[in-house]
């Protein structure tokens, strides 16, 4: 995703003050915001916010609705539908059952990560099945440092050319994971050059994970990394389940494997992440 080159403010014309007039692109993000958060806007208001004329937020919301980023009302707009509804996820389905769901694009997604993670000298890697993919293309690079909490990815990879630094503590069996007050004290002292972080779901609010067990480590990950980056497939598009792990603003890039609907896209790049989709893998890989 190429972001817009938003100019900066400008002053109106003589007399208007302290005013401000910004630029489409500009105005576009924020009225983006501003439906995610009120679920609708209105020409008058909008107008009023930005001190500008009815026609100039007629004329933006026009082109907005083009691209599929909204739907417009009389006298306003809301968002589509379809990124209106959102799925809720109440279990987490097994390691092995997640696996094999929508596996190729997982694929796609780990390899793209891989070739993105192998530019860099320490990285953190979270559990899941698609960095668990990832660390499968990133186990033979010898200058590579990996910290993880992922005993199954740790087992998995070794004997591995990469350095491998596990994390400690209490072990969550179902996830081969570990976690609880000792892992994050080992890991807490520590600054990652780049993360990558698994999600069960990816709405206009954030990013979300299944279990409260993972999600301390997940934001330290988020929060000691330069980069950060978050892996997810196009099926976790506008789905929510227990923990709200950040927002969109939290993280740097998104992995998936197809674009986001054009509401989604439209609040991602409000956030300025950069949205990278996995090429396909060649077909003898």
């Amino acid at each position: 995703m190429t972001h817009n080159d938003a100019l900066p403010f400008q002053p109106d014309a003589p007399g208007s003050g302290a005013r401000l007039r910004r630029s489409a692109a500009s105005r576009q993000s924020e009225v983006m915001q501003l439906l995610v958060q009120q679920g609708a806007v209105s020409v008058p208001d909008l107008a009023a916010k930005f001190a500008v004329s009815e026609m100039t937020i007629r004329r933006d919301l026009m082109e907005m609705e083009q691209k599929g980023s909204l739907c417009r009302t009389h006298g306003g707009a809301v968002l589509p539908q379809s990124a209106s509804a959102v799925a809720i996820d109440k279990v987490e389905p097994s390691f092995e059952s997640r696996l094999l769901q929508n596996h190729e694009a997982k694929l796609r997604i780990a390899a793209a990560a891989a070739e993105l993670g192998k530019k860099f000298r320490t990285l953190a890697l979270d559990v899941g099945s698609t960095t668990f993919l990832a660390a499968r293309y990133l186990s033979q690079c010898s200058h590579l440092k990996i910290f993880t909490n992922s005993l199954r990815v740790a087992h998995d990879i070794a004997p591995a050319k990469a350095e491998i630094y596990l994390a400690g503590g209490r072990m969550r069996p179902d996830e081969m994971s570990t976690g609880g007050s000792a892992a994050l004290q080992q890991f807490s002292s520590l600054w990652f050059d780049i993360t990558f972080i698994g999600v069960s779901g990816l709405t206009a609010e954030g990013i979300y994970d299944y279990a409260f067990e993972d999600a301390e480590l997940k934001r330290l990950y988020l929060n000691r990394s330069s980069l950060k980056v978050v892996l997810c497939d196009a099926s976790k598009f506008q789905r929510m389940s227990l923990v709200h792990l950040a927002t969109l603003r939290q993280f740097d890039i998104l992995i998936t494997e197809q674009a986001p609907p054009p509401a989604l896209s439209a609040m991602l790049e409000a956030a300025n992440i950069d949205v990278i989709i996995a090429p396909a893998l060649p077909k003898d890989a």
